[in-house]
Order: structure tokens, then C-alpha cells, then sequence
């Protein structure tokens, strides 16, 4: 069964919110949605570089009222 791991990265710079985005996914299995909300207008290219290079998948990227919303799905987990 899948879960849902939310990562409350707001207010943290870089490298913070991908640094928490690494400890969700350690603890994720395959199925699990991971999002993460970051104020940190670098996380937008950090996350997409991030599932380029891990192999999961970006489900969503978005931004509203400076807030980044980045939802992932893990596939990529050995």
C-alpha cells in the first residue's frame, strides 16, 4: 500500500528543501507519493535535476501565492 509523505520545506534555502526531499525518499518505498512544499524559488530546477537523475517521476510542479509545490512519485527505489 502506498502512502503519501508530506515535506514541509518552507522557509528554508538551498540546499534545505532538496536535503528533505533525500530523507523522504530514503524512507519511501516504490508507489509513494512524496510532496513537498519550499519557498526557495531554487528548488524548482533542484527538484526537476533531482527525478532526472534518481529516475522517479514528477507528477507535478507548481507555484502559487510563493509557494513550490513539487509531487513526486517513487519508481526508481532498488
Amino acid at each position: 500500500m502506498s502512502e503519501k509523505i508530506v515535506v514541509d520545506a518552507r522557509g528554508t534555502a538551498c540546499p534545505g528543501p532538496i536535503t528533505k526531499l533525500v530523507r523522504a525518499y530514503r524512507q519511501a518505498k516504490n508507489g509513494d507519493i512524496i510532496e513537498v512544499l519550499a519557498t526557495d524559488p531554487g528548488f524548482k530546477p533542484d527538484v526537476q535535476a533531482w527525478v532526472k537523475r534518481t529516475g522517479n517521476e514528477l507528477v507535478e510542479l507548481t507555484e502559487e501565492n510563493g509557494v513550490i509545490k513539487a509531487v513526486i512519485k517513487v519508481t526508481a527505489k532498488k
